[in-house]
């Protein structure tokens, strides 16, 4: 069974003999292994063209298997299961997905393609690893007979600083691009549009088909939106697009971030994630099954059971939507952000809104901050949803008005010691991912919160240093 795709979804990649055609004649001179780790960054090797043909082609690189067992700053995290001193930390072989080949004109003669991790003695794929984290998810909807689609809206800051002046600057009083909130403004994003352009053709020239791009409600704060398409490949590209914007903004002397809420005086960026799920009818076709044809815009079923799952696990399963100490100071009353899990028609105050119309009918999940894994949200979207699937949960009534100041819906965590409180103990978590996974991804967010509680902030200095 093929999964329904995008029609442009069919020039989006380029295939190995190409590839092998293209280092032939000097054209490619470099190529990317690249894997994502826990925080969602590209990680891999660079090899020659002549050496990735005579090597790496067949084989893979190896890499240290600490790369998703470490902290952000690559400090290796005690308390894993997977990787750990008393183990070695060994190797692990990135192994080329050929599928995902893309040529990345913004750096020249260098193509990159995304890998699957494999333990190097066994052969067999790393479960720990993000990308197999939603592959499995995506494996066990098939099982149930349903192929999830997703799309997201990743939003990011824009600065005039490079990131070497937003370093030594401490990254304070840094110089947005913007001095003013440009919410589907024209005229202020054709300024920027020198920066953004280029992302957005950069994107299309590598094989990540761009929607559109908008000012959002930040100052110098943008969106891009992606096709749509299946959920690994989806993952893929948003983070293929957030390293490629950073990359070309640092070509241009500025600076990108991704944080969730970079300053608590301005609004967070978010990754709302689409998600539908698809099905073979009985005449072969591809049909969504989120929608009633016997209702103008009515849910079937699998809609309305995917919803209550996604209600009922978002809680627990808020570690793989917000992952960092600053997820968590975007979900503010009034913000665009919500604080609340229920869900409406078309509200953007409420953690979940139905949106589209027949065949388009999807959920919007609005808690993920665009700091987020997107294979993890992913991951987590989908295992909330059959969830719901598998135990026919109906979600709540719907929710009209202001769902900031709804006193009858559930609320997002508080606070990341909150949100690992809630997974450590989700036995629906541990029977979605599996023990494994699920210590992993507790292990990561516990040393996230102990990193933090040994840290003495800007903020205790200020008001503690002289008044105490």
């Amino acid at each position: 069974m093929s999964a329904p795709t995008n029609p442009r979804d069919e020039r989006v990649h380029v295939s190995r003999a190409q590839l092998e055609s293209l280092i032939a004649a000097g054209d490619i001179d470099t190529v990317v292994m690249a894997f994502v780790d826990l925080q969602g960054r590209l990680t891999g090797k660079r090899t020659s063209g002549r050496f990735f043909l005579e090597q790496v082609a067949d084989h893979g690189t190896e890499n240290c298997n600490y790369l998703i067992a470490c902290d952000i700053d690559n400090n290796p995290v005690p308390g894993y299961r997977f990787a750990n001193y008393d183990l070695g930390y060994g190797d692990m072989v990135a192994q080329a997905d050929w599928s995902t080949i893309r040529i990345t004109p913004w750096v020249p003669r260098t193509a990159m393609i995304l890998c699957d991790l494999v333990d190097v003695d066994k052969g067999a794929p790393i479960e720990e690893s993000p990308r197999q984290i939603l592959r499995r998810q995506v494996e066990r909807a098939a099982r149930l007979g349903y192929t999830p689609m997703l799309g997201s809206e990743i939003e990011f800051f824009v600065f005039r600083d490079t990131y070497a002046e937003a370093y030594e600057k401490g990254y304070r009083n840094l110089v947005n691009h913007s001095p003013w909130l440009q919410d589907y403004h024209v005229l202020q994003t054709t300024m920027d549009e020198y920066l953004i352009g280029q992302i957005r053709r950069g994107l299309e020239a590598s094989g990540v088909p761009v929607e559109f791009s908008k000012g959002e409600a930040g100052r110098g704060q943008h969106e891009i939106n992606l096709d749509y398409t299946t959920a690994v490949e989806m993952a893929d590209r948003n983070h293929l697009y957030k390293n490629a914007a950073k990359e070309i903004a640092a070509l241009n002397g500025r600076s990108i971030t991704f944080m969730a809420k970079y300053a608590f005086d301005d609004t967070g960026s978010s990754c709302h994630v689409h998600s539908s799920l698809w099905r073979e009818s009985a005449s072969g076709r591809f049909e969504t099954a989120m929608h009633d044809p016997q209702g103008s815009n009515a849910m079937s079923e699998t809609f309305r059971w995917w919803l209550g799952g996604l209600i009922a696990t978002a809680r627990e399963f808020s570690l793989l939507w917000a992952p960092t100490i600053n997820s968590y100071k975007r979900f503010q009353p009034g913000s665009w952000a919500p604080t609340g899990v229920g869900w409406g028609v078309d509200n953007r105050t409420l953690g979940f809104r139905k949106v589209g119309h027949g065949a388009s009918s999807r959920v919007e999940c609005r808690i993920p901050g665009a700091d987020a894994n997107s294979y993890h949200a992913f991951a987590g979207t989908i295992a909330g949803g059959l969830h719901g699937i598998e135990n026919r949960i109906e979600p709540p009534a719907p929710f009209s008005g202001n769902g900031y100041t709804a006193q009858d819906i559930a609320r997002v965590p508080w606070n990341l010691s909150d949100a690992i409180d809630l997974w450590e103990s989700s036995s629906v978590a541990r029977a979605s991912f599996g023990d494994e996974v699920h210590h992993h991804i507790l292990n990561a967010a516990k040393a996230e919160w102990i990193a933090f509680n040994q840290t003495v902030t800007d903020w205790e200095m200020r008001r503690y240093f002289e008044r105490i």
